[in-house]
């Protein structure tokens, strides 16, 4: 019984009701798209699958990691730390309120959820959705694995279905990616969960330049 409870708060997790905005934010893909750099469902997987490789493995994964384990030991001070070189590590104002305004909805659930959660812990889940999802994890007896496949999954529609808007691709093509890119988190989860200290950043200066100019585009349907 426990274990179909877990697994079902894990779909719940992972589904795009889930009111934290993702919906809301394109992460640079819209200004992307504007100037020509993505135009095509091929486009769209080869950049996606860049942000994977070279943002995703090694920030949000082995953070979401360190986070995991400072929520385990109840290690506030280490949670702050890694929530702080979080939001360093978004490059552009945009990507830091997408991250906080994503925490600030999170929170809210939690405030229903988990209502005992101590205040200096609610003040960071309000700074990162990653530091709120390593908190709930290890509440609810959630394995990091699985949270990470369900941040992943999370990450990956959001990110598929603003393409769907934008360059655009209909709902076949959609699925399709969303099981190419899938099937390449898989076989890439373990390194990203994995990753030392020393390679912890990102190297996608396209997606910075296109969220920083996104700041101003003439007209937009996402926030980011």
């Amino acid at each position: 019984m426990e274990s179909t409870r877990q697994q079902l708060r894990l779909m719940q997790l992972a589904s795009s009701n889930l009111p934290v905005g993702g919906y809301s934010w394109s992460q640079g893909l819209e200004w992307a798209v504007e100037a020509g750099w993505v135009n095509t469902a091929d486009a769209f997987a080869r950049w996606q699958r860049q942000q994977m490789e070279m943002s995703f493995f090694h920030v949000d994964l082995p953070l979401f990691a360190r986070l995991y384990r400072a929520c385990e030991q109840d290690d506030e001070a280490a949670a702050r730390r890694w929530t702080a070189m979080l939001l360093a590590c978004r490059e552009t104002k945009e990507l830091r309120d997408e991250e906080r305004n994503r925490g600030a909805a999170f929170t809210r659930l939690l405030a229903d959820w988990c209502p005992d959660a101590a205040p200096e812990w609610r003040a960071l889940f309000r700074q990162s959705q990653l530091c709120g999802m390593a908190w709930l994890g290890v509440r609810w007896q959630l394995p990091l694995r699985a949270l990470a496949l369900v941040l992943g999954y999370s990450w990956i529609e959001s990110a598929v279905m603003a393409g769907v808007k934008l360059v655009p691709f209909g709902q076949q093509a959609a699925q399709q990616l969303i099981i190419t890119l899938s099937n390449h988190y898989a076989d890439c989860v373990d390194r990203g969960l994995d990753c030392p200290d020393d390679d912890i950043g990102s190297a996608t200066p396209l997606s910075a330049i296109a969220s920083a100019r996104h700041e101003t585009q003439y007209s937009r349907l996402f926030r980011s």
